[in-house]
């Protein structure tokens, strides 16, 4: 009974249980095993000292370029249902390495960067490679119903992370929570496994087959086709430059918090702590506005609501930080930021790839959310070292709001195009 409510509640179709359990554990694993290291990763860029972070910026840019052809060949050449196995079995190996690392010789400068370097390019390799599984297996009338469900894992995962490092990490260290991150990222790999090879979209039933066999089968194209359709196809510029300008506001607004955080805490375990409270509390507030708002907010106003919300609110916040720069009002806007990404844009930018074709999924999907992102990354963080040192804090916010409006008008062009490949064929 209580079962056939909540599934009625959260508009849940019986043959689609297991998909969504499958798809809500992958997310909830993956971000338990992010937010778990993303403390210490915060802690580790204080370490690499706070006026490097444009050149950890940079590097992790450089670091994201080299990966990507490296991606794009282990797309083009092995089996679709293997992908997530061979790369989330390579990062848990990298996750091992880094804790004996740690543990044998501590957070030494160059250590932290490194790592800081490593799960930059590790976060948004693998959460596009799992939002790549989710549109690839569900269509775009399931995404509209049940991505905010699937994130909602991430929330719950990301909110899980961060407790166990401000309850555990003064007693088996930054090394142990590592360790439990790895054994995180094997579930991952058993939840994407099921979704690739059992699920099958709505309505295709009847080729359960040839569907099945799709997911043995290899993309082909080569490692640069995904930057390649980037530049021939309207939707995905669109969200490109969305991407762009969403990593500007963000790390205009991280600047400014490792810039605080320094300021205000001198101890590395309180700096971890900190940074783990306020991940709680984003994950919390993203939880319960997937659970209860993202949804119907799609099914109601659509995916336009779920792109410009956040972006006319960051507008508003910059000018506000522009009149009132203290920590309790930068805290504020941060957290709205995080929660709106979470919540609202994330979801609504990854329904926009239901409709391009399966290797774009993969291919162009990820080169945009990991080379767009931290090219952009590396630029706007050059662009808020100069305005640091030519222009005064207000100015600076000022210059944010101007972003901000940018990420307005960059949302409503890439709406424009998924509104045109909505109404017109669907890609084969």
């Amino acid at each position: 009974m209580v079962q056939s409510v909540l599934m009625r509640f959260l508009k849940i179709e019986a043959r689609e249980a297991a998909p969504v359990i499958a798809g809500f554990l992958m997310q909830f694993s993956l971000f338990v095993c992010y937010f778990s290291m993303r403390p210490i990763r915060e802690t580790m860029g204080v370490v690499g000292g706070v006026n490097n972070l444009q050149w950890l910026f940079t590097a992790t840019f450089v670091a994201t370029l080299a990966v990507a052809p490296l991606f794009g060949w282990l797309v083009s050449r092995v089996r679709r249902r293997n992908i997530t196995r061979w790369m989330f079995g390579c990062f848990g190996l990298n996750i091992f390495g880094f804790a004996v690392m740690i543990h044998l010789y501590g957070e030494t400068v160059w250590l932290a960067r490194i790592f800081f370097v490593w799960l930059s390019v590790f976060n948004l390799t693998a959460i596009s490679l799992t939002w790549s599984v989710l549109v690839d297996v569900f269509n775009s009338e399931q995404a509209r119903r049940l991505f905010a469900i699937m994130a909602a894992g991430a929330s719950c995962g990301g909110l899980a992370g961060p407790l166990i490092g401000v309850l555990f990490v003064t007693s088996i260290g930054n090394a142990g929570l590592l360790l439990i991150a790895g054994m995180m990222l094997v579930i991952t790999i058993v939840c994407a496994d099921y979704l690739q090879t059992r699920h099958v979209r709505a309505g295709d039933e009847a080729v359960r087959g040839s569907k099945d066999a799709s997911a043995a089968n290899t993309l082909g194209g080569n490692p640069f086709e995904g930057a390649v359709h980037l530049f021939t196809s309207p939707l995905l510029l669109g969200i490109a430059s969305f991407v762009i300008l969403l990593a500007s506001v963000s790390t205009f607004l991280y600047f400014e918090q490792a810039r605080f955080v320094a300021a205000h805490f001198t101890d590395r375990a309180e700096q971890t702590r900190f940074f783990s409270g306020v991940d709680a509390l984003v994950q919390f507030l993203t939880l319960v506005i997937q659970v209860f708002l993202t949804g119907r907010i799609a099914a109601t106003f659509g995916i336009r609501a779920l792109l410009l919300t956040v972006p006319i609110i960051m507008t508003a916040g910059f000018l506000m930080l522009s009149t009132s720069a203290v920590m309790g009002m930068f805290v504020v806007v941060m957290v709205i930021r995080r929660v709106g990404e979470y919540a609202l844009v994330r979801p609504g930018r990854e329904m926009l790839f239901t409709s391009v074709p399966t290797a774009d999924k993969y291919k162009a999907k990820n080169f945009i959310d990991t080379v767009v992102y931290r090219g952009a990354d590396a630029v706007s963080g050059w662009m808020k070292a100069a305005s640091d040192m030519l222009l005064s804090p207000q100015m600076g916010a000022v210059a944010g709001a101007g972003i901000a409006l940018a990420w307005v008008f960059s949302a409503i062009y890439t709406l424009r195009q998924h509104r045109r490949l909505e109404d017109g064929p669907v890609a084969a």
